[in-house]
């Protein structure tokens, strides 16, 4: 990709009066040598890929080391029953941000996006978004666009590596991607994006990448709804003129520094942090036993 920053991107926008999703599409392009039409068909079935893995989630189903599945059901089932805190969307996201996270873990079909351990987030914004919104699937293709962009930037200029960067670099920039997302998808304007997923960055730094087992189950499938519910949380505070303090490519910036201060141990090595407790090592033992 072109772009180091997310700045680039929105100046060339308005340099070129094309939305900020069309800049990421073309720059798809020039590198993969494809057409406008081949560009956009080939974002849109990932897309419908995250739709295809959110449909075939079975609550029956449990990760090899029995520690993650059926969750996303019991979300589902609180929800339709009427008992939630967060208001109807905010429960749907939490849902298939779970749904999506397990069925990772149980080997099922799913869209890194932008990575397997943070596979849930983004579906999770925006497949709710699409059902309740009833919105159509080539302006939900855009905002996977505008997602893509914000995320190639944060490899490029940070890390997508939770083993480079921490949980930040997952979870976060996972976050940071559905923010920008849903705020273009509610008619926000560059800035806005920006500054959306400026905050939802901001809340997940110095997130460490701790792993029970070495398993990307435990803690990471609940992160998944921290992402997704933060992403969304950071999207309505910039559409209501909310801004980043500092800058989102500085954000950016501090998450990459940040990335290389943490101590290894803490970088998905499960040496420290949750994969140390006196559970989580019991479980260790379990699984080496079984295995």
């Amino acid at each position: 990709m072109a772009f180091l920053t997310l700045q680039e991107i929105a100046a060339r926008a308005e340099q070129e009066h094309l939305p900020f999703w069309k800049i990421v599409m073309q720059s798809d392009q020039r590198e993969r040598n494809v057409s406008e039409a081949d560009s956009f068909d080939t974002m849109r079935e990932m897309y419908r890929a995250m739709k295809q893995a959110d449909a075939g989630y079975s609550a029956e189903l449990r990760s090899a080391s029995g520690m993650a599945g059926g969750d996303g059901a019991k979300l589902e089932q609180y929800r339709r029953e009427g008992n939630h805190l967060a208001g109807e969307y905010l429960s749907e996201v939490m849902e298939k941000a779970v749904k999506m996270a397990e069925s990772n873990a149980c080997m099922k079909r799913i869209v890194a996006a932008p990575t397997a351990g943070s596979c849930g987030v983004i579906p999770a914004v925006l497949l709710t978004y699409e059902s309740q919104k009833q919105v159509d699937e080539d302006r939900m293709t855009e905002a996977l666009f505008t997602a893509a962009g914000i995320g190639e930037v944060l490899a490029a200029s940070a890390s997508i590596s939770g083993a480079e960067g921490g949980c930040q670099a997952e979870i976060g920039s996972a976050s940071a991607m559905a923010a920008g997302a849903v705020t273009y998808l509610e008619g926000g304007t560059d800035e806005e994006i920006l500054h959306a997923a400026a905050l939802a960055l901001k809340n997940m730094l110095g997130l460490t990448c701790d792993p029970v087992a070495g398993l990307v189950e435990v803690p990471c499938v609940k992160r998944n709804v921290s992402g997704a519910v933060n992403a969304v949380v950071s999207a309505q505070m910039a559409l209501a003129g909310v801004r980043s303090v500092i800058p989102p490519d500085e954000v950016i910036d501090s998450m990459r520094r940040i990335g290389r201060l943490l101590p290894g141990c803490l970088r998905e090595t499960s040496q420290d942090g949750l994969a140390v407790t006196p559970t989580a090592q019991k479980i260790a033992r379990q699984l080496a036993q079984q295995a």
